[in-house]
């Protein structure tokens, strides 16, 4: 389910670490949860020295909606209904109010068009296994972080970016499992955009950021 890229804890000696820790980013755990492929990584240093790609996102959230639908419902909808019901009632947390949206579909068994009520809760189970997927893929992140770097993280928190953290309850959520701060990035759509247009200004910086991504390669 996951490919695993650069270096793995175990191959990274003591003194590099320790050089790792004391250069370390403001957040050194991301998890980028954008349409594709999320990924989770640890930054240290200018470098990746963890990261998961997780087979999740908000297609596979969508897809899920539309199955559950489909199995509880004999309903069939649209990816665009599925995704008017992830961002309008969709939560990876329970809310304090229910909420309810009525959604249209072509019946399975007449073959005609249906109209009915779902809740929030109903939704909230149709995504458990695509978070839940997010959730355990930090939860190895986490326990492959190299020890030096595990005391940034529980201090800093981990920092969620792209359209995937846009979700309902997503920080509360990850927040709960992991016991540790979540940090939701101000515009989470085009925070890597930005990113590499300021990496873009500072040239030298992104050459040694790709000579650490080539040497962790290789070791």
């Amino acid at each position: 389910m996951w490919s695993r890229s650069s270096v793995r804890p175990g191959r990274l000696g003591k003194k590099r670490l320790r050089s790792l820790k004391s250069a370390s980013f403001p957040w050194p755990l991301f998890a980028c949860l954008h349409r594709n492929v999320p990924d989770i990584a640890v930054i240290s240093l200018g470098g990746i020295v963890y990261s998961e790609s997780v087979k999740v996102a908000g297609d596979r959230m969508d897809d899920a909606i539309m199955n559950y639908i489909k199995k509880k419902y004999n309903l069939l909808i649209g990816e665009h209904m599925a995704e008017r019901i992830k961002f309008e009632i969709g939560s990876a947390y329970p809310f304090e109010e229910r909420k309810t949206m009525m959604i249209k579909g072509r019946d399975l068994i007449s073959g005609i068009p249906r109209t009915l009520v779902v809740d929030d809760a109903e939704v909230r189970e149709a995504l458990q296994e695509p978070i839940g997927t997010i959730v355990n893929a930090i939860k190895v992140a986490l326990e492959n972080t190299p020890p030096e770097l595990a005391g940034d993280i529980i201090d800093r928190g981990v920092v969620l970016t792209g359209g995937g953290s846009l979700l309902k309850g997503m920080d509360t959520r990850f927040r709960e499992e992991t016991n540790l701060p979540i940090i939701t990035v101000d515009d989470p759509l085009t925070s890597v955009v930005l990113g590499v247009g300021k990496i873009l200004d500072e040239l030298d910086l992104l050459a040694k950021v790709s000579v650490m991504s080539q040497a962790n390669t290789y070791r």
